[in-house]
């Protein structure tokens, strides 16, 4: 079989009727990759990122994008190979599929790209970082469409079509190092690089990077900023700032986002930031999103650094109640995990705790993997959550020691319940039916530390209660029929937030 070792040219003279046909569709088919990619540069052009979350289902197709965007990569960087070893005779044939890979190549990159920028746009994304990498992965669109006119109308333009394949991996190399820097952080080739290589190479550790850190002595660079570190910059940081929000820096805290500033000087109750991270963790303004909630000495510590004026020259000793200052990272040292000692640890629960797993999926964890303590989340189930599913938990409720009940169905009906759970540290009843009369059965709980009954039709004849339990520090009565003004008792008054 005789293999053709080139591919005509559309400017050869001699063409029949056949070769005029094929030229037309090879011509229809250009025009038709080509139009989704100028809808694409005119996305990232005119409707770019700008940090906020849109519709769900934008999120839910743009989540595809790194699924989809390595077969449009892989097409591409096999055409330079075929390239070469179609110049050999024994694999000319190879040079017949280049332009199949390249068609396929522009269609994978123009898919990948309109998901990347749905996901973009709707998945409060914003910065240089983003619009480098949609950039690229644009450009990248327009080049291979590029290399496809080249390398199937026009190949007697050799030295173009060889610099538009340099090009365009080049640009694969470097889109896909900015994506690789917005999922993995952007110092994520050389975060692990081992200390020998990272020497001889002379790349410094930006993990021990001190520079650019606050001042360690004040109240806000010792204490409120390692918990924005750890817990808030992931989607408030100098690549990602949804909500034009950004918690890296003192500046960007104060400065506030696209609803304006999220911290008032002064007044714990007008500063939107401390109402998001008091929210129930189904509620659709609960920060951090998706995440789990700030632990209660970490709720304490912003509460009270707000209430003494929100500074950042404020000293690190200035508030004398703050709950004391974790230990700093350089010094936690985790303890090995026996898994036999924890097996015999949960073994009169375990059983108990994986038939409730099973039929309540997503609600109910261990505290920690060395823990037989539990974690009870039924507000993402809201209404479908109620008496009678509460009171599946009795065989395990003197494990809880977190529980987040609100905006479920529950009643009065589920005091005894509640009250049962007697090593709670953390209840969560906000936006329930729940009456004085559960309240007031709630005297057991001598572990609890944090009580949330915002939204409830609870009045002030539960206070003194509520102030004989021993361990109660936050106690957050926003929206209930106890009001600010009112006579509290002494030793509640610290503790409440409206």
């Amino acid at each position: 079989m005789t293999v053709p070792t080139r591919i005509p040219d559309a400017s050869e003279p001699s063409m029949t009727a056949s070769n005029r046909g094929a030229v037309l569709s090879t011509a229809r088919l250009g025009f038709a990759m080509l139009a989704p990619v100028l809808v694409v540069v005119m996305l990232v052009a005119f409707v770019p990122p700008d940090g906020n979350e849109r519709a769900d289902w934008f999120q839910f197709i743009g989540r595809f994008h790194p699924l989809l965007v390595h077969f449009p990569i892989a097409f591409f960087l096999l055409v330079p190979i075929l390239e070469v070893a179609g110049r050999s005779a024994r694999f000319a044939y190879l040079r017949l599929s280049v332009s199949f890979v390249l068609a396929l190549a522009t269609v994978g990159a123009t898919a990948a790209a309109i998901l990347g920028w749905c996901l973009g746009r709707s998945g409060g994304y914003s910065g240089r970082l983003i619009t480098q990498h949609m950039w690229g992965g644009v450009v990248l669109c327009l080049v291979c469409w590029g290399c496809w006119l080249l390398g199937t109308r026009l190949r007697s333009l050799g030295l173009a079509y060889a610099i538009a394949l340099a090009l365009g991996a080049g640009l694969v190399a470097w889109t896909g190092y900015r994506g690789a820097q917005l999922s993995l952080g952007s110092n994520h080739l050389t975060e692990e690089m081992p200390r020998g290589l990272r020497t001889l190479l002379g790349v410094r550790d930006n993990r021990d990077a001190s520079a650019s850190l606050p001042d360690p002595t004040t109240f806000y660079g010792a204490r409120i900023q390692p918990i924005f570190s750890a817990r808030c910059i992931s989607c408030h940081g100098a690549e990602k700032h949804k909500g034009d929000l950004r918690l890296d820096s003192y500046r960007g805290l104060m400065g506030g986002g696209k609803d304006g500033p999220v911290i008032q000087i002064g007044s714990i109750q007008g500063s939107d930031l401390f109402r998001r991270i008091t929210l129930a963790a189904g509620h659709d303004d609960f920060m951090p999103r998706g995440k789990s909630p700030l632990a209660a000495d970490e709720v304490k510590t912003i509460e009270l650094w707000i209430g003494a004026g929100a500074s950042d020259t404020l000293a690190a000793n200035a508030i004398k109640n703050a709950p004391s200052a974790s230990i700093a990272p350089a010094e936690v040292k985790f303890e090995e995990i026996d898994p036999a000692a924890v097996a015999k640890l949960r073994a009169t629960i375990a059983p108990a705790v994986a038939q409730l797993q099973k039929q309540f999926p997503n609600i109910l964890d261990y505290d920690s993997r060395g823990s037989a303590d539990l974690r009870l989340n039924a507000s993402i189930l809201g209404g479908k959550f109620g008496d009678r599913e509460l009171e599946a938990f009795d065989l395990v409720s003197e494990h809880i020691v977190v529980a987040d009940l609100s905006r479920t169905a529950i009643t009065d009906q589920s005091a005894v319940a509640i009250a049962a759970m007697k090593r709670l540290h953390v209840l969560r009843l906000m936006d329930t039916h729940l009456t004085d009369s559960t309240f007031l059965r709630l005297h057991t709980l001598n572990e609890l530390e944090s009580l949330n009954v915002y939204g409830t039709p609870v009045t002030p004849a539960v206070l003194p209660t509520i102030a004989k339990l021993p361990k109660l520090s936050h106690f957050y009565a926003g929206q209930t029929g106890i009001v600010p003004g009112k006579a509290l008792p002494e030793n509640l008054v610290s503790k409440v937030v409206f």
